[in-house]
């Protein structure tokens, strides 16, 4: 599809991968003619994020003030904020509108073709990271708000089939989401040479199905250093408690992409994850992954990395000290995940949603069909 002067609005929000997500996003969209419109929903984002944002050329950010949805307290200001971003895009004159938060389409009532992408919920992360404990009573609103956005929206996109099929069980979806995987430009350079001897992952650390706990348990036996970056404390004020694992803190893109270069054993116990896309960065800079044996990841890198069962501190020992041993197969391994990591461009990601957008764009009027 050849995007001509095309008007997205998409949601996006500085505290997660969404953030990313959409920059890429809007940088591909750019380069096929379109014009990104970016609005931010919760906190707003920090003076390096608004920086990178505004460089992007043809593209408008709005910081809207907006609430997201996982840190409301119940559904009001969710349908809310969704009413509010149906009358800005039509204050922009938006084409189409791209929510990167299913729920804020649970009620609505505007014209514009909605395209909605889960990139991941309280609901689904909860049978995660809960296990068998049932959904807390003070969520049960969430999931009932996500479930109407789902069926509303024109189309529902998902990052991989795995998760797709998750959201479609989950949520008893007739048809389940379009896959989009996505996609992320490299944030280091190809580096020659031996790769340094340490571990190093990279996430929500506060994030339950991160898995510190188990991390740190495994850095404890490690004979090398264990590094962890990212945010050690969430925005309900969850913290983790670790005492091997070497914390970096949250780091920008050119100063994680500095380690990455330095290619590390990337390591990712998850026990949930929709995509994961410090995986990937970690793939791009060449690095041999070491990845929790859960169905996502198999979907993403099946022969391009050592699996571990789940929950398995022994084997994530095993692996992670066997590529340490063995430099040779740890550079083999980093440059078969690298060549994995060239499928998944954010160009080839945006031409994907620029062809859903036309396909919603030419049958606006069948609205709400696909999806329910």
């Amino acid at each position: 599809m050849k995007a001509g002067r095309l008007r997205v609005l998409i949601t996006l929000d500085a505290v997660g991968g969404v953030w990313q997500y959409g920059l890429d996003l809007a940088r591909g969209l750019v380069a096929r003619g379109a014009e990104p419109v970016l609005v931010v929903l919760g906190p707003a984002p920090d003076p390096v994020q608004a920086q990178e944002a505004r460089r992007i050329p043809r593209t408008t950010v709005i910081d809207s003030g907006l609430p997201l949805d996982w840190l409301c307290a119940g559904p009001d200001p969710v349908l809310d904020a969704g009413r509010r971003i149906a009358d800005l895009a039509a204050e922009v004159e938006a084409d189409i509108i791209h929510l990167n938060t299913p729920a804020l389409a649970a009620d609505w009532a505007g014209s514009t073709p909605v395209i909605a992408v889960t990139h991941g919920c309280v609901s689904t992360w909860w049978e995660r990271a809960k296990k068998d404990e049932p959904l807390a009573p003070d969520f049960h609103w969430h999931r009932e708000v996500m479930g109407r956005g789902l069926r509303s929206a024109d189309r529902v996109v998902a990052p991989s089939a795995s998760y797709a099929r998750h959201v479609a069980e989950h949520y008893g979806l007739v048809q389940e989401p379009r896959v989009v995987h996505n996609g992320r430009h490299p944030i280091s350079e190809a580096a020659g040479g031996e790769p340094t001897a340490r571990a190093l992952t990279v996430g929500r650390l506060w994030d339950a199905v991160k898995r510190m706990d188990l991390l740190d348990r495994v850095a404890a036996r490690l004979a090398a250093p264990f590094d962890a970056a990212g945010a050690a404390v969430g925005p309900h004020g969850e913290t983790i408690q670790v005492g091997h694992l070497n914390l970096l803190g949250q780091l920008d893109a050119a100063a994680l992409g500095a380690r990455l270069q330095e290619r590390p054993v990337f390591v990712s116990a998850a026990s949930f994850e929709p995509f994961g896309l410090a995986v990937l960065e970690a793939a791009q800079a060449g690095c041999a992954l070491v990845l929790s044996d859960i169905d996502t990841f198999r979907e993403l890198w099946d022969g391009a990395a050592l699996f571990v069962p789940e929950g398995d501190d022994d084997a994530c020992l095993e692996a992670i000290s066997g590529l340490l041993a063995q430099p040779q197969s740890r550079i083999a391994l980093g440059e078969a995940a690298r060549t994995r990591a060239a499928r998944y461009r954010p160009q080839a990601m945006a031409d994907a949603m620029l062809h859903i957008y036309d396909e919603a764009l030419s049958q606006a009027p069948s609205r709400g069909r696909v999806a329910a």
